[in-house]
């Protein structure tokens, strides 16, 4: 018997769900060209050690008052006396376009901008995306339990949604940070210090977690109607059976979809509540800390407070951008439907 072309490709495994999403997720090009983006700035944050000790040699987080920079060939004073008003405080040394030499220019404290905005980024990468996963993962089992088992279960953590929507989320993000900002979080066998980074990631984590899990919660609601969870039903597979190998396996596209949407939110609500004091802090920085420190030095400085809202709304439009592009690919009638 002869193998035929045709007869190779009958025999030749279809693709899986996964690959065949993965496949259109690489022919939209807006979503590649973001993802490609967005590493490049993922990437440049990770080399931020290598930035500021092999080419800028400098340390972003000590004060440097007293020291002094070439620019187009004088040594001048990286803090300056300043010439206006009464003459009162100092006024950094603006952008060089030099990168090992204050390509950004310095703060009010002497330090490097440039060094200081790839310090800032890898917290606030890493904060937005670290409570982006916690929160999509609590949003997921709590979502899951009350769409899947319903009566009191659903009714307790429906209202559990409720109090935590009805605050605005600003607000509440402020007010829990204020609060733990001071004492830290103690909570059985979770012991988080004030000054830690993972405590703003769990303040957004928290305050995000409806807003994941209602919707989780309806699909979950709406898949208990289908015909194979009443056959596994039937077949007396346990509940938690059903939910891991069931219903779960649903959901988790939605899941994906929601985690480069939730990490720009997320990391604009971290940049929000360190321009305001109560995010990360000193001696730690992030591109809300940065937008902070330049605020003083708007009219004589911007290129410190352009620079760190630059790379916060680019970065939030890359990841948006890209999270569209993933729901278009895992459901490709979400266009059609205008999304969800």
């Amino acid at each position: 018997m002869t193998d035929t072309p045709a007869a190779g490709r009958a025999a030749r495994p279809s693709a899986g769900p996964w690959r065949r999403a993965l496949g259109r997720l690489r022919r939209n090009r807006s979503a590649m060209i973001a993802g490609a983006g967005l590493l490049l700035i993922v990437l440049a944050c990770v080399l931020a050690p290598v930035y500021a000790n092999a080419i800028a040699h400098t340390d972003p987080f000590t004060s440097n008052a007293s020291g002094t920079v070439v620019v187009n060939g004088a040594r001048v004073p990286v803090l300056a006396q300043s010439t206006e008003g009464l003459g009162l405080g100092v006024t950094p040394v603006g952008p060089t376009w030099d990168p090992g030499n204050y390509f950004l220019g310095a703060d009010n404290q002497g330090r490097d901008v440039m060094a200081r905005l790839l310090y800032g980024g890898r917290n606030s990468l890493l904060i937005g995306l670290s409570s982006a996963v916690v929160c999509c993962a609590l949003a997921t089992v709590l979502g899951v339990l009350a769409g899947y088992f319903g009566g009191w279960i659903d009714a307790v953590l429906s209202r559990f949604f409720d109090v935590i929507w009805a605050f605005p989320v600003y607000l509440l993000a402020i007010c829990l940070s204020v609060v733990l900002l001071t004492s830290g979080l103690h909570l059985g066998p979770i012991h988080i210090d004030a000054g830690s980074l993972a405590l703003p990631v769990v303040i957004i984590a928290l305050i995000y977690v409806p807003y994941v899990a209602r919707p989780l919660r309806g699909q979950v609601m709406a898949l208990r109607n289908k015909e194979f969870l009443h056959a596994a039903v039937g077949l007396g597979a346990s509940d938690l059976r059903i939910m891991r190998r069931e219903v779960l396996p649903n959901v988790l596209p939605t899941v994906v979809v929601f985690l480069p949407l939730m990490t720009a939110l997320n990391m604009l609500t971290e940049s929000a509540l360190s321009f305001l004091s109560v995010g990360v802090q000193s001696p730690d920085a992030s591109w809300g800390t940065i937008i902070n420190d330049g605020l003083a030095l708007l009219y004589t400085r911007p290129a410190i407070t352009i620079a760190a809202g630059l790379c916060v709304g680019l970065t939030a439009v890359a990841l948006n951008v890209l999270g569209d592009g993933v729901r278009d690919a895992l459901d490709p009638n979400a266009r059609l439907r205008g999304g969800a």
